[in-house]
């Protein structure tokens, strides 16, 4: 008598840990692959099983891995190792990267009141750091690094508080290779005088400017007002003083995931902009009316659209971060006025593609590994890209380094897609490169900050769970 043995309707790929969506506590969860998507499939012995999509493109999320580099250690740890990632953030012994780029809040005050906001910042938040709290928070990044790559002075609003150029003049002073400052632009807008005195930090000087749309119906629903004029005047301030930029977007479904390729292509109309910051909406601060179906755009789904329709980077230009594969992907190019020359296409990829999609076999090139795991990484974001990227063209075949190669000739998109408590992956967490410095002198990844103490109160009061 024969019979039909019933099946999954999925495929396990592996396992991890993750969180659960109610309570927070570490939980096991399943790596499936469905309908060529992936997803979590948690269960809480509380709070019953979870099922998230993480993932839009199997291909590329089995590639990430391939991704991998050695972590970077940092030189010096502000808590212990006890209970267990990721209980004893400070950094502690068991973290696998150092900060490749570090956020300092100077404030908690805002002009705005943006409905995705991290940090919940509003003009009701009045408190602004002092310079004594923000040199010891910078101290505190220089003993653990020596000499930070990327530091971003953020907020609140950081263009309003009082001392925002003594602070950055102080953060100049500093051993750091490139300093960011991460604003809404609204200062930058009305303030040409201000913009002036940012233009006097150059080099290793950059404006994180957001712009996460150019329709107004989108503005309001991320940032609760159309900022439509106010980014064109801050853009424009900022070209006539040749002060270096990144857009940085907020991308959430339904609202501004359809205008991906057309702001790649409005960025490159502007000489002083290097490029864009894409960050899938992320359920941490304010965030209202946050659901993890309906609003969450993912990196891969952000990948596909660059690929298809910004009409500079294709697909295989979009790689996975060496240092953080799991998070972060990053395409560069080469630019000439609006046009782009990925770098991707002037490797030999005939020679370097393995048989698996997307995977650069290096076994062979060594040199050539190491070069373009230097250029990916964000510690070449600024002045730092011309020697990285000059190091990499001339490890490449019948390629000619530029004369006048310089950060003005370069154009990268990243992708940024933080952690919360739908896509929490201890692996992933564990790789984290982007941190966050408190006054208290601790350095947390800033998936675990936004997840357990960003607002004071310290969630991590379930005991974690065997598995």
């Amino acid at each position: 008598m024969s019979f039909v043995r019933p099946s999954k309707d999925y495929i396990f790929y592996g396992q991890t840990t993750s969180l659960c969506e109610v309570c927070l506590r570490l939980v096991p969860a399943k790596i499936a692959f469905e309908e060529g998507e992936v997803f979590f499939l948690k269960r809480c012995t509380e709070h019953g099983a979870q099922k998230t999509k993480v993932a839009s493109d199997i291909a590329y999320y089995k590639s990430q891995k391939d991704w991998l580099k050695p972590g970077d250690r940092p030189l010096a740890f502000q808590s212990r190792t006890e209970r267990g990632c990721p209980y004893d953030c400070g950094l502690c012994p068991d973290h696998e990267q150092h900060s490749y780029l570090a956020l300092i809040e100077i404030n908690d005050e805002c002009n705005l009141t943006c409905p995705v906001c991290f940090a919940d910042s509003s003009p009701k938040k009045t408190r602004h750091r002092s310079l004594a709290e923000v040199d010891a928070m910078l101290e505190t990044l220089v003993e653990s690094e020596r000499e930070p790559d990327l530091v971003q002075i953020s907020g609140g609003e950081p263009t309003i508080h009082p001392q925002i150029l003594d602070i950055l003049k102080l953060a100049k002073s500093k051993p750091i290779r490139h300093v960011m400052l991460n604003t809404n632009g609204i200062r930058i807008a009305r303030d040409r005088a201000f913009v002036a005195e940012l233009a006097k930090l150059k080099p290793g000087f950059e404006v994180y400017l957001q712009f996460d749309s150019m329709k107004k119906s989108a503005l309001e629903n991320l940032r609760g007002a159309d900022l439509r004029r106010v980014r064109e005047s801050a853009l424009a301030n900022l070209e006539e003083f040749g002060v270096s930029t990144t857009l940085v977007c907020v991308i959430k479904r339904g609202q501004n995931d359809e205008e991906i390729g057309a702001i790649v292509r409005h960025a490159l109309t502007y000489k002083c902009v290097r490029g864009i910051t894409f960050q899938p909406v992320q359920d941490a601060g304010r965030n209202e009316n946050f659901d993890k179906n309906r609003d969450r755009f993912l990196l891969t789904d952000i990948r596909r659209e660059i690929g298809l329709n910004s009409g500079v980077f294709d697909l295989d230009d979009v790689i996975p971060l060496p240092c953080n594969p799991d998070e972060i992907a990053i395409a560069y190019g080469l630019r000439d006025g609006t046009r782009v020359t990925p770098i991707t296409k002037l490797i030999p990829k005939d020679e370097l593609l393995a048989a698996a999609p997307n995977t650069i076999s290096f076994e062979k090139y060594p040199e050539l590994q190491r070069r373009i795991y230097n250029l990916m990484s964000l510690s070449a974001t600024g002045e730092a890209t011309k020697t990285a990227l000059g190091d990499l063209l001339c490890c490449l075949p019948k390629v000619e380094v530029p004369s006048d190669l310089g950060y003005d000739k370069v154009f990268r998109v990243v992708i940024v897609q933080f952690l919360d408590r739908y896509n929490f992956c201890i692996g992933a967490v564990k790789r984290s490169c982007i941190h966050f410095v408190t006054p208290d002198r601790k350095i947390y990844p800033f998936d675990t900050y936004n997840l357990f103490y960003r607002d004071g109160i310290d969630r991590r009061l379930r005991e974690p769970v065997h598995v």
